[in-house]
């Protein structure tokens, strides 16, 4: 077991490069969204949850947004189209993945929000897609662009920021753990934004129930499982929320674990869910790859809950000394008995200085104010060449 000890954390994250202020006036921001799921509660997982809450933060500080998404999204965003459902609704992505009818599918609904970008008179697009072709679309005609690196580097993500570098497109990431896995990104082009948590919502509770909680979609790849196992051993009864992202493995694998003490409650969203998690007396994360942030972890530690996590990804930078680190479900075993000696207050204090929605929204305003600096000066050298 690692337990996250405060005499060697790692250094607190921030900004990695110097960027331009943003002026004060007011942006014209197209945000766009991946098309798998819609930008709707309950959250299928964080990607959403994510684009939800920058929507809604951006707007409140005065941008004028405009979200493209699927239409099944939130009415109560301010919600442009491109496509009537959720690609996983009509083409699922455990049958389409990677043939030519989802590629057509997503290429024609992100062509229709080019367009409608191209004519819409915005000043910076939030890409929060994981499309390869709006890096080229970006370049081709100079438009301004942020893109939100939610995932590790996959082939035709990775190529199209390595084959399309332009000054007027920048990348973020949520940790300097996932950036550091970016080798395509161009030098100079990347900066972190960690996921900003609403501390209103996940609000602070100062004891927790004897239970824990581990909440995600149900898939291999968030050990839903190894949660479980882990649970048994350290004799401590476990909440299991989110929805089945893969049946096979919840049959197989996760249901055989379920007993009177550790029970599956379905896919809970919403204030069921903020009421679950800030019950709990510790949240269990298992990622079984490199995840890039974590916001469910986040999420808990502002409510107060200790977390006990497999050290993956950004888990210790995201952890940090409010909790216990673990290799596997034995070594998880005692990390959950060593995260609930933690304080709540600690919990909930890391949150607030470290993943404050305003602190996520002013690393971005950063990133926008690159973005169209980078823009600008290429205009510039572009008609000073001309006149030359």
């Amino acid at each position: 077991m690692i337990v996250s000890d405060p005499a060697c954390r790692p250094a607190e994250p921030d900004v990695l490069l110097p960027e331009p202020a943003l002026s004060a006036r007011p942006l014209r921001i197209a945000v766009i969204a991946h098309l798998r799921h819609p930008i709707a509660m309950p959250f299928m997982g964080g990607m959403e949850a994510h684009c939800h809450q920058l929507v809604t933060a951006l707007a409140a500080r005065g941008h004028a947004v405009t979200l493209f998404a699927s239409g099944d999204s939130d009415p109560a965003l301010p919600l442009h189209p491109i496509v009537e459902q959720h690609y996983e609704a009509v083409l699922p992505w455990a049958q389409w993945h990677g043939t030519p009818a989802l590629t057509a599918f997503q290429n024609a609904a992100f062509g229709r929000a080019w367009e409608a970008i191209a004519g819409g008179g915005f000043d910076i697009v939030h890409n929060n897609s994981m499309h390869p072709t709006l890096h080229a679309l970006a370049k081709q005609d100079r438009v301004a662009m942020v893109t939100s690196l939610h995932v590790p580097p996959f082939a035709g993500l990775a190529n199209a920021i390595a084959d399309h570098r332009a000054a007027w497109l920048r990348q973020t990431a949520t940790s300097r753990a996932h950036l550091a896995t970016w080798w395509h990104t161009p030098p100079g082009a990347a900066s972190v934004v960690h996921n900003g948590i609403d501390t209103d919502r996940w609000r602070f509770r100062a004891q927790g129930n004897g239970r824990a909680i581990w909440a995600g979609r149900i898939t291999p790849n968030k050990g839903t499982a190894v949660a479980l196992e882990a649970a048994r051993r350290a004799g401590i009864a476990l909440d299991v929320a989110g929805p089945i992202d893969c049946m096979d493995y919840f049959t197989e694998r996760v249901a055989p674990l379920l007993d009177d003490l550790r029970v599956y409650h379905g896919h809970l969203g919403g204030a069921a869910l903020v009421e679950a998690i800030g019950a709990a007396s510790v949240l269990l994360s298992t990622p079984m790859w490199d995840e890039p942030f974590g916001l469910i972890a986040a999420e808990a530690l502002a409510c107060g809950v200790p977390v006990a996590a497999l050290d993956r990804g950004a888990m210790r930078e995201v952890v940090g000394d409010c909790g216990a680190l673990a290799s596997d479900a034995a070594t998880l075993a005692d990390a959950i008995a060593a995260a609930r000696l933690i304080s709540r207050g600690a919990c909930r204090a890391r949150v607030t200085r470290l993943f404050s929605v305003p602190a996520m929204i002013d690393g971005y305003e950063r990133a926008y104010a690159a973005a169209i600096a980078g823009a600008r000066a290429s205009s510039c050298a572009s008609t000073t060449a001309v006149l030359a």
